[in-house]
């Protein structure tokens, strides 16, 4: 897997599906990841680290 360690990427519609798997997955490789989605709710507060 890529290094993207040092790396800030914004990803849109990350409550759930794709955007999700695709935030979890750039997180795992090191990058600091913004979560953003039209959602309202708490979904993302499980992610904070």
């Amino acid at each position: 897997m890529i290094n993207l360690s040092g790396k800030i990427i914004l990803i849109t519609g990350a409550s759930t599906g794709i955007g999700a798997v695709t935030a979890q997955t750039l997180a795992k490789a090191g990058a600091n990841v913004i979560l953003h989605s039209g959602s309202r709710g708490d979904r993302h507060s499980n992610w904070s680290r």
